[in-house]
């Protein structure tokens, strides 16, 4: 396996496409704009999408399916997901083929099997939900409601890149109701602390907790909360929101509860996800020019112990010595593969192993059994050492919890010193076409401004951060007065 790639510092973009395909982690489909998750691509969402499950199920939620399409009446219930959402809609409008004789025999849409009503295939799944929500709730007793679904969802983009950007993708979406709206408040921002603690303790990705712009809102939300991770080029990525959507869709669907007093009153919504885009987050936030560098919390194979051999019998004595290794590595949950291939030079594993993100490598041959000693090498800092064959299991528990921290470490190191304060436009515009990175500016709160900058410069509002100070000061524009900095860059 060669393992070269295009160095990121020569081509972002390229070096991306091409540690995506050659990690063996997704492929471009025969359908324009949809990918194909490989094994090793999808072993990694599995680990993700188990972690997060278990953090739901932890704080109540429950796991439920609805329905891939959706009534055009219901999607358009409420105007504002609908616009929001209109021009990325897939549209179901036949329900037949039929076979063409007259013209080659090829399959034709049967204009006889239009349907009566066209169906959307699922954007996101807040319409068809609330519509079913109205059947379940009548009382304060039937809240609140904690349901997430794992699903795909569709979105025609025009413009896709691998994990990041896809007209199919996988994801979960959560949709909750509630009796009052400091209850949906809380579950909101809830879900927002669940997703910055998955990212930062799981993913190895520091995040920015906040709040959109008004603009930057989920279509149909009153408020969006988000977390906003810098990727290694100074570009932001939107790793996860969790939006208060009010009454707006209990109105729209007139899901109406009796509270405690008997009297009939709307219900309260929330609804949160993330995607397979974390992959990209993962990919860009870690990996370097030798390929992935992955979490060992989310890396399908922790530990690779490589055989270095020339014949059978060394094989043997090889394999003889490290089963019980084995062994107890899987008795202690660790993902462990033993890579015995004899289709595949060493040198060939060790490259595929590290393109591949493995944070663990051992490799032994004969004169370490002589030797009683192992090589060890950790895929996060590129360095290998030898260590004694009893020391194999504290060394191993040691790496996997210090290759965690570092790579952590690493990306908080470097976020922290790419967030730039800008006190005038001109110094904004500065950083943001020579640095990139976060910069950390003064706003007014109008839209109109929010419109000037972004078409100016290409940077958006990336959040309102929660917990930073809240210092006041003038907007970098109007000069009118503004009660926080916010966080802007170019984005994903």
């Amino acid at each position: 396996m060669s393992k070269k790639l295009t160095k990121r510092s020569e081509d972002y973009s390229k070096w991306y496409n091409e540690l995506v395909v050659k990690a063996d982690l997704a492929e471009n489909s025969s359908v324009r704009g949809c990918m194909v998750i490989k094994p090793y691509g999808y072993a990694i969402w599995e680990k993700m999408q188990a972690q997060l499950d278990k953090m739901f199920k932890d704080t109540g939620h429950q796991n439920a399916y609805f329905p891939l399409f959706v009534p055009k009446s219901l999607f358009e219930a409420e105007e504002k997901n609908a616009e929001g959402f209109a021009k990325e809609c897939a549209v179901v409008t036949h329900y037949r083929l039929k076979n063409d004789k007259e013209n080659s025999g090829k399959l034709i849409v049967d204009e006889n099997a239009k349907l009566e009503e066209e169906l959307i295939v699922r954007p996101t799944s807040e319409a068809i939900i609330w519509n079913t929500y109205k059947n379940w709730i009548q009382s304060y007793r039937d809240l609140p409601i904690l349901i997430n679904q794992w699903a795909n969802v569709v979105r025609w983009e025009m413009r896709t890149r691998l994990f990041l950007r896809t007209a199919e993708f996988l994801w979960q979406e959560g949709h909750t109701a509630h009796a009052n709206k400091d209850e949906a408040l809380r579950e909101a921002e809830l879900m927002n602390n669940i997703y910055s603690d998955f990212a930062q303790n799981f993913m190895g990705i520091p995040v920015i907790k906040g709040l959109k712009s008004e603009s930057e809102r989920f279509a149909g939300a009153e408020e969006t909360y988000c977390i906003e991770a810098l990727m290694q080029d100074g570009k932001a990525l939107q790793a996860g929101t969790s939006h208060f959507l009010g009454q707006n869709f209990a109105k729209a669907f007139d899901v109406k509860f009796a509270n405690k007093e008997g009297e009939l009153d709307y219900v309260w919504a929330t609804s949160w996800g993330v995607s397979t885009r974390l992959m990209g987050a993962l990919i860009m936030t870690h990996s370097d020019d030798n390929g992935l560098v992955l979490p060992p919390k989310l890396a399908p194979i922790q530990v690779v112990v490589i055989p270095i051999y020339r014949s059978d019998e060394q094989l043997y004595e090889i394999t003889k010595k490290i089963t019980p290794i084995l062994d107890e590595l899987k008795r202690k949950n660790i993902s462990v593969l033993f890579d015995n291939r004899d289709t595949h030079k060493p040198g060939y594993k060790f490259n595929e192993h590290e393109i591949k993100g493995v944070p663990i490598r051992i490799a032994v041959g004969p004169k370490d059994l002589e030797n009683s000693t192992l090589e060890i090498f950790r895929r996060d800092k590129m360095k290998k050492e030898l260590i004694d064959f009893d020391k194999i299991f504290d060394k191993i528990d040691f790496l996997l919890e210090d290759i965690q921290t570092n790579i952590f470490n690493k990306a908080q190191t470097f976020t922290n010193e790419n967030i730039r304060i800008a006190n005038s436009y001109d110094e904004f515009k500065s950083i943001i076409k020579n640095k990139g990175g976060f910069v950390s500016a003064h706003w007014d709160g109008s839209n109109e401004t929010e419109e000037k900058i972004k078409k100016e410069t290409k940077a958006t509002i990336r959040c309102i951060p929660i917990d930073s100070h809240k210092e006041k000061g003038l907007c970098m524009i109007s000069g009118k007065p503004s009660t926080q900095r916010v966080l802007f860059a170019k984005a994903y």
